[in-house]
């Protein structure tokens, strides 16, 4: 009862009418890539838009401050160069082939320009505790300036969503979520704090600790849940059962 009380209290139910585009669509992670087509990539965005997807996709900052779409911290894995993304500046990232492609890494303003408005977008703004995640949050409200299409940002640090409700409320944010197996009260206590400070407007819901107390609670009370990441046919009938709306891949997608 005392965490229902809280609940209510810190973190209101949001107006539908702002969130209900963020159920009943499934969001192809990181775009549709997958044979020879390389993840967050212009290519992937595109056959996600073919295929009526909505789109996840990944940020991260430039040395010169702008949000730029890559998931990893490292460029090693997806590219032929190596070292952290926040070292390069964007117009040098820009240059950058993603493996396997011709595709070079876009900026969030490049990729907001490529969707124009034909996907429904989810933006993960990555973010680590000992990072300030204030001027990745700026960059990425910079780049969704003047933007008309469906959009919600998100984070797994409570920190983000909680900034955007503070300083840019208009834009839908939201909570990524893992509790790893781990339901100990501890743990339980922890996911309330991240909750109440984060103060988001949805959920994104590790499929894998589908289905969730936690989960079911807030979607009563009216908070769209999404659920990552879908990799089988198995897992998408789970985020049919649990969620309210898919973040998927591969299998996942189905035909």
């Amino acid at each position: 009862m005392p965490f229902a009380l809280l609940d209510r209290w810190l973190v209101p139910a949001p107006d539908e009418g702002r969130v209900g585009w963020l159920r009943g669509k499934t969001y192809a992670h990181r775009g549709l890539h997958g044979n020879g087509v390389a993840e967050n990539s212009p290519t992937g965005f595109a056959l996600a838009i073919e295929r009526s997807l909505g789109i996840e996709c990944d940020v991260q900052r430039s040395a010169d401050g702008h949000a730029v779409v890559f998931h990893d911290w490292e460029l090693d894995r997806l590219t032929a160069e190596s070292g952290p993304v926040i070292e390069r500046r964007a117009a040098d990232l820009a240059k950058i082939a993603l493996t396997g492609s011709s595709d070079c890494i876009p900026t969030l303003r490049q990729f907001l320009d490529q969707v124009a408005g034909r996907a429904p977008l989810l933006i993960e703004v990555k973010s680590k505790r000992e990072v300030r995640s204030a001027p990745l949050c700026l960059a990425v409200r910079r780049a969704l300036e003047g933007y008309r299409g469906p959009a919600a940002v998100m984070s797994f640090d409570p920190r983000v969503p909680r900034w955007f409700a503070r300083h840019s409320p208009h834009i839908v944010h939201g909570l990524v979520v893992t509790e790893n197996g781990n339901r100990t009260l501890l743990a339980r206590i922890r996911l309330y704090l991240a909750f109440w400070q984060g103060r988001p407007q949805f959920l994104a819901w590790d499929v894998r600790d589908m289905p969730s107390k936690f989960v079911e609670t807030q979607r009563r009370r009216g908070f769209p849940v999404l659920t990552w990441t879908v990799r089988s046919r198995e897992l998408a009938q789970r985020a049919a059962d649990c969620a309210d709306g898919p973040i998927a891949e591969g299998a996942g997608l189905g035909a």
